[in-house]
């Protein structure tokens, strides 16, 4: 035995000056990449109704979402170009194609060409390979804590955005802040290069990558089926939000566009501020399903305020408050459930999966928004965002409640597959311990260890010959 387990335990528990290094300059990229997704949502409508085009709004829904449907498309074949192409390679093309369609948006003089440069941003769906660059950067024990920053950086990412784009639309206009994205995109490659360490080697990793072996068992787990469901819905609820949204404020108020961000700030603020006794509550208390329920019903709430209230102003503010502190509880409660619910050996894949759904919500969401206000006006757009919560709600509150349990990750020396199967079934019996899977071609076994129990991580670690 190399080392006392209570000695590996403590050597596990920080992580190392590269794996800081790596998980902070990652979750710049998926930053720096995210807010040039975001900076544009508060403000584009309105820009974008000046345009040739824009007197559709069915165009400006298209313009919106259209990145949804490319990074959809090339989310998932990205992440598995990045095992055979390696991961810096294809996170550079992708940077490159998302700057170059933010130039073509930045200098674009009609929407349809703001269309087309949306779609070539979201072409650039570097996310997947940023993920596996994260899993080959850090120690298996510590994975989580570096995804997590990363899911950190893009909600703070999509708040400051909010407050940022009417700010930034002020000084450079929509134009500006495309190209801004470009830059940004750019300085992301230099990123990589010299700030992002070089794995010494990089592999697949069944918790951070989807597998097209695994497809048909995440596809068929209806568990699974609600979140991705619930992850649509979500996203497309947004992006049909932001076509309306900002023409309702200005019919309503004497706010200019640029002020929008005076809206925001308080109820982000206030969101954030609710956002966290309940998430205490749902994953201390084992009370997450109760809260995730309860945030699907606040935001058909708000969803209902909004189809009710979109003429008014204070109207759209208290819809605003409902729906962010919904939907803030909503976005870090999913990929814990996900993390809960997901067949230990298939994590990655079920994310993968999510991910996917996710952006296609953007596309459809951003389509139908813009289609049925054009068409039907905008209290409609928010009926249709009622129906798809009212059906999440139903899923959800048939939904089986996540167990209360978190993964752990350990780092095995090379083994048989026959040695692997008795790992596993001498780990499965251990107390505390809810499920295990030893993959012996990752060398990793990752257990599902009860939260409301002690369990025996020293015996753990003296199975595996810490």
């Amino acid at each position: 035995m190399s080392s006392t387990p209570k000695q590996s335990k403590t050597n596990l528990e920080k992580m190392t000056a590269t794996e800081l290094r790596a998980s902070a300059s990652l979750a710049s990229i998926y930053g720096l990449r995210m807010l040039g997704m975001f900076l544009i949502l508060p403000i584009f409508a309105i820009y974008a109704s000046t345009l040739p085009g824009g007197d559709s709004q069915l165009m400006i829904g298209l313009a919106l979402g259209a990145y949804g449907l490319t990074q959809a498309i090339f989310q998932l074949p990205f992440g598995m170009a990045s095992d055979r192409f390696g991961r810096k390679r294809v996170i550079y093309v992708g940077l490159v194609l998302f700057a170059i369609g933010s130039l073509v948006a930045g200098f674009a003089h009609d929407l349809s060409t703001i269309i087309l440069g949306r779609s070539i941003q979201g072409a650039g769906a570097v996310s997947a390979a940023v993920t596996a660059l994260a899993a080959d950067l850090t120690r298996e024990e510590h994975r989580t804590k570096a995804m997590a920053m990363i899911g950190t950086t893009i909600g703070i990412t999509f708040a400051l955005s909010l407050i940022l784009g009417p700010v930034l639309n002020q000084w450079i206009g929509v134009p500006g802040i495309f190209l801004l994205t470009g830059v940004l995109a750019t300085a992301a490659i230099f990123v990589v290069k010299y700030v992002v360490p070089d794995p010494v080697s990089s592999h697949f990793h069944s918790d951070a990558q989807a597998q097209t072996g695994k497809l048909k068992e995440v596809l068929r787990d209806k568990q699974l089926l609600r979140l991705n469901f619930g992850i649509f819905a979500l996203h497309a609820a947004q992006m049909a939000m932001f076509v309306v949204v900002p023409f309702a404020i200005n019919q309503s108020s004497n706010l200019t566009t640029n002020q929008h961000w005076l809206i925001y700030l308080p109820v982000l603020l206030l969101s954030f501020v609710l956002m966290v006794p309940a998430i205490i509550i749902g994953e201390k208390r084992a009370k997450l399903k109760q809260v995730f329920v309860g945030a699907i019903a606040l935001m058909l709430g708000a969803q209902l305020l909004f189809a009710f209230s979109i003429a008014h102003f204070w109207g759209i503010v208290f819809s605003l408050g409902a729906y962010f502190i919904a939907f803030n509880i909503l976005e870090a409660t999913l990929p814990s459930i996900i993390s809960k619910i997901a067949p230990a050996a298939s994590k990655g894949t079920a994310i993968g999966v999510y991910n996917t759904t996710q952006s296609l919500g953007v596309f459809v969401g951003g389509t139908a928004g813009g289609y049925l206000a054009h068409h039907y006006g905008n209290s409609v757009v928010f009926v249709f965002c009622s129906v798809l919560m009212a059906l999440w709600l139903i899923f959800a509150l048939s939904m089986k409640k996540p167990p209360a349990v978190k993964s752990k990750m350990y780092h095995l020396k090379k083994i048989s597959a026959d040695q692997a199967k008795k790992l596993a079934v001498a780990l499965s019996g251990l107390k505390g311990v809810r499920e295990t899977v030893v993959l012996a071609e990752e060398g990793v076994a990752i257990l599902k260890v009860d939260m409301q129990q002690d369990w025996d991580e020293a015996a753990v670690l003296k199975l595996i010959g810490e």
